[in-house]
C-alpha cells in the first residue's frame, strides 16, 4: 500500500497529518501541489480543494487532518472497495 499525502507548503494540517501517521508508523509520500500541476489537477478531479489530500488507494481518500481516518488505515481498515471522504 503507497499512501500518498497531497500537500502544500506552510500547511498546519498537512504537518499534523505527517506527525499522525509518522506516529502510526504508516509509510507515505509527499506530492507537493503547488510544484505539480499534474498532482494539483488529481487532487481536484478528486473533488478537493485545500489541503492535505491524502490517498490511500483509488476509493479511500479525504481531505484535510483526519486523525480518525489515519487510525483506522493504521489499523488495516482500508480496502480497494471503500469509499472513505470527509
Amino acid at each position: 500500500m503507497v499512501i500518498t499525502v497531497y500537500s502544500k507548503p506552510d500547511c498546519v494540517q498537512c504537518r499534523m497529518t505527517y506527525k499522525a501517521m509518522d506516529a502510526k508508523g504508516l509509510a507515505y509520500q509527499v506530492v507537493d501541489v503547488t510544484e505539480n500541476a499534474n498532482a494539483l489537477e488529481y487532487v481536484k478531479e478528486l473533488g478537493y480543494l485545500t489541503a492535505p489530500v491524502i490517498v490511500v488507494s483509488e476509493h479511500d481518500h479525504w481531505g484535510g487532518f483526519r486523525p480518525d481516518n489515519i487510525d483506522r488505515v493504521a489499523a488495516g481498515g482500508a480496502t480497494e472497495d471503500e469509499t472513505v471522504e470527509a
